[in-house]
């Protein structure tokens, strides 16, 4: 092989949605064991994750909590690869690694420090460190568990909860005897939900009032709700929260493209004070440090 294929950003999206325009696939040389500098090391990409944090980084603002993108140069991202070439002690030849700064490239050069190796895969595949071992179930897991602090007994409200955090969230909240209920944009995703054990799902775009749907759903009001959407839904949900309800403030792509036109304006704020409610906002590589770290891993 004697090309590299590098996908690279060719003009930042402050706000609408991207096209194709907006990258660019070329060739360029593959990068070779020679080039390694002391604590470098050479991999091949197998597995890239596209994630929705990655369209903040679209946009070419500097007050985020991860650097944009830079135009002209490779994106980057969590990925799952095979180690070629090492000039850094703890990594050799064949080692399978891990982390947040693969470059959108066939093979890259950097620093092992941004890198942990996956000691055994137990028979799954290493894109599950992408997945159901990776970053969208410990986003599931500190948000529900590590923050809101579920008690048997409570009544959840998962949006988006047919996606890759969603998913997780369902799953840990009914493991600890809780009443599940998600909301997913369409009929298949909604009995996906149901399947994976909701004890209600629906499909918000076809309800003919987000407020109804949710108040049917739970009566009572809602205990937990983790937000994956913002918005409208979020606006929605505040004020069918119960007294001292928590919040889990994961995403919200309703608002990811959307222009300073289109953008949703929040209405039902007041709620948090009237029903003394507890908003947790999280970046989730924060507590990788941190013991929740390895009570998920443990679970």
């Amino acid at each position: 092989m004697t090309t590299n294929t590098v996908v690279t950003i060719n003009k930042l999206v402050p706000s609408g949605a991207p096209t194709l325009e907006n990258f660019k696939v070329a060739a360029a040389p593959v990068p070779t064991k020679d080039a390694l500098k002391d604590g470098e090391i050479l991999v091949r990409t197998l597995y890239l994750s596209c994630d929705p944090y990655m369209r903040g980084r679209l946009s070419g603002r500097t007050d985020s909590y991860v650097a944009s993108f830079e135009a002209g140069k490779p994106i980057d991202g969590l990925g799952v690869g095979v180690v070629e070439a090492s000039s850094h002690a703890d990594y050799k030849e064949g080692d399978i690694v891990t982390g947040g700064a693969f470059k959108w490239e066939t093979r890259f050069i950097a620093s092992a420090k941004g890198f942990t190796k996956i000691p055994s895969t137990n028979g799954m595949s290493p894109a599950s460190f992408l997945g159901v071992l990776g970053m969208p179930s410990f986003t599931a897991y500190v948000g529900t568990i590590t923050l809101c602090k579920p008690k048997q007994g409570e009544t959840i409200l998962v949006s988006a909860a047919s996606g890759a955090v969603g998913q997780m969230v369902v799953q840990l909240a009914k493991a600890r005897g809780l009443r599940v209920i998600g909301a997913a944009g369409s009929d298949d995703k909604v009995q996906y939900v149901k399947d994976l054990g909701a004890d209600v799902a629906f499909n918000y775009k076809t309800v003919k009032s987000l407020g109804s749907a949710i108040k049917d759903a739970a009566p009572n009001g809602i205990d937990i709700y983790f937000d994956n959407v913002g918005g409208e839904f979020l606006d929605v949900a505040l004020k069918n929260m119960r007294p001292n309800g928590r919040i889990a403030e994961c995403g919200m792509i309703s608002q990811y493209n959307a222009t300073a036109e289109e953008a949703y304006h929040i209405q039902n704020l007041a709620y948090v004070v009237m029903k003394k409610l507890t908003i947790y906002g999280f970046i989730v590589s924060e507590y990788y440090t941190t013991p929740a770290y390895g009570e998920f891993i443990k679970e």
